[in-house]
């Protein structure tokens, strides 16, 4: 056993002394190296779970091919481009790959996501792997164990490619900048902002650095940078998925989830994560509502009498022209694949979703620290304040923080969850009341009003509609593309669901997926060498 740990370090070591003689763990730019070739001929760009496992089963692939092209990719394009959406590499990447061959091999079996390389927000734990939620407050932290949804991701086969870069501490939506890479570019246009907090992982998938990507939200950050990247994001219902060692910002809304280039991608993630963890007790509200599967719900005749409610109160005020006009084609194009489309206005909106922040970010992080970071000058939103390197926004909303608590109106009513918090559950149930009493299977509105923003430009920031229903309400959205605006900036439709009805949603938003295939590469980051 001694001589066999020895090997393994030994590897470990060799392993990392290979990526830095790479320069693949620097931030410093790479020159172009030379395409990886595989055993027969396999396009990387946009590729799916489903493309590649039909590759390793005909022998035209490998994983450890697949994570060389994927981490050459990230040398020739993430730096030089400054792009920066990616942190660090996983040093282990290849060796874990060259593992799941091996495994392959000898079995003949596939797991659910066998050899499926990942791009991980940087405020998910990963075992051995640094994890800094964007801020030098937590730089060199490594988890000694990993958060609920990797452990499953890696159980069921998937490497953990990179750790992508996020918006400090998640705090904010504009933009993904951080105190340890500095700011993440849209690859459709590098003048724009990929959105935040999960711009990195979006911008790294959509620039086809990873197959698949997990993001968290808050409030927009699965759907907003997916909505600005020409992915697909899916917030699932809150209590769904485990969130267990995913760095907080308000726990009463945090969820981690996919961001992948197609739904039948983000389905798959869905297919793994879904279900109860007992170290995120909100996910007990899971039990009995997770079917075997969800893929059985990819049904490309899914729009077929369908009734598809436009949620008029989000989609037709303060609206930029171009956005209205791709929200219109939307529609008729899910009239077309057999829909009926009805006008929803959710009585007494503004009042219902008024009163629905609780600031609670100390009581969340301080938690977070104490249980996995356990270092004694860092215990306390005063220690990560001290430390600083943080943005002027990031030092408002921390300041904030320090005096704030609870919530800023009927402070007598306690924070709580949709399932425990009467103004949440209040809120839920008169926009489910409104669909039910309409019979409407989903509601759709933009992702976004409005146009990406250009770097810098804070005013640019308008019209992000993800903020309004779902974190509150704790039902699941999906964005899927829907077309792109002037400058070739995406822009994503939004389908909300009934708490915890994710098949009906998965059904619509594939079959309009399918209808549609709005989804195309960034021009910029094309194939190596073309």
């Amino acid at each position: 056993m001694q001589s066999r740990s020895h090997l393994s370090q030994c590897l470990r070591i060799c392993t990392l002394l290979v990526f830095l003689s790479l320069g693949l763990l620097s931030t410093a730019p790479a020159q172009p190296q030379p395409n990886v070739k595989f055993a027969s001929k396999f396009d990387l760009l946009e590729t799916t779970i489903s493309d590649i496992h039909r590759a390793f089963r005909n022998g035209n692939l490998t994983s450890e091919q697949l994570v060389k092209a994927y981490l050459e990719r990230i040398k020739t394009y993430d730096q030089p481009t400054k792009l920066n959406s990616i942190i660090l590499v996983n040093p282990e990447a290849i060796a874990t790959a060259r593992a799941l061959d091996a495994e392959f091999k000898k079995t003949g079996k596939l797991r659910p996501l066998h050899g499926i390389p990942v791009i991980v927000k940087d405020n998910y734990n990963t075992k051995g792997l640094q994890t800094t939620g964007g801020s030098v407050a937590l730089k060199g932290f490594a988890p000694t164990e990993d958060a609920g949804q990797v452990k499953k991701l890696r159980e069921a086969g998937a490497i953990i490619l990179a750790k992508a870069n996020m918006a400090e501490w998640a705090f904010t939506p504009m933009h993904s900048q951080s105190s340890i890479l500095g700011e993440t570019l849209n690859p459709y246009n590098l003048a724009y902002v990929p959105a935040g907090s999960s711009g990195g992982t979006a911008a790294a998938v959509a620039a086809n650095f990873g197959t698949i990507g997990l993001g968290s939200d808050t409030g927009n950050s699965i759907r907003g940078p997916s909505s600005h990247n020409a992915l697909v994001g899916l917030r699932t219902s809150l209590g769904l998925v485990s969130r267990y060692g995913i760095i907080p910002l308000f726990t009463r809304n945090d969820v981690g989830g996919p961001m992948c280039r197609t739904v039948e991608d983000a389905v798959r993630i869905l297919d793994v994560t879904a279900g109860y963890d007992p170290k995120d007790p909100i996910t007990k509200n899971s039990q009995g509502k997770v079917p075997e599967n969800y893929t059985q719900f990819l049904r490309k005749d899914g729009l077929k009498g369908a009734r598809i409610g436009v949620m008029r109160q989000l989609s037709d005020k303060n609206i930029h022209p171009e956005i209205k006009q791709l929200f219109d084609q939307a529609l008729a194009d899910m009239a077309r694949a057999g829909a009926e489309i009805i006008d929803v206005t959710i009585p007494e909106f503004d009042s219902l979703r008024a009163n629905q922040s609780c600031a609670e970010f100390r009581t969340d992080i301080e938690n977070y620290l104490q249980t996995f970071v356990k270092r004694d000058t860092l215990k306390t939103l005063e220690d990560i304040i001290r430390i600083g390197g943080y943005s002027d926004i990031v030092r408002d909303r921390l300041t904030y923080q320090q005096s704030h608590s609870g919530r800023a109106r009927h402070p007598e009513i306690p924070c709580g969850d949709p399932f425990t918090d009467p103004l949440r559950i209040a809120y839920r149930k008169g926009v489910e009341a409104e669909m039910n009493r309409l019979k409407v299977d989903a509601l759709v509105y933009p992702t976004w009003n409005y146009p990406p923003a250009l770097v810098g430009d804070a005013k640019g920031y308008k019209g992000d509609n993800s903020q309004l229903v779902a974190p509150a309400t704790g039902q699941p959205a999906f964005t899927i593309p829907m077309g792109y605006t002037t400058g070739d900036l995406p822009a994503g439709i939004q389908f909300l669901g009934r708490i915890f009805d994710e098949p009906t949603l998965i059904r619509i938003a594939y079959a309009y997926e399918q209808q549609t295939h709005h989804r195309m590469a960034p021009k910029r980051f094309g194939a190596i060498g073309n």
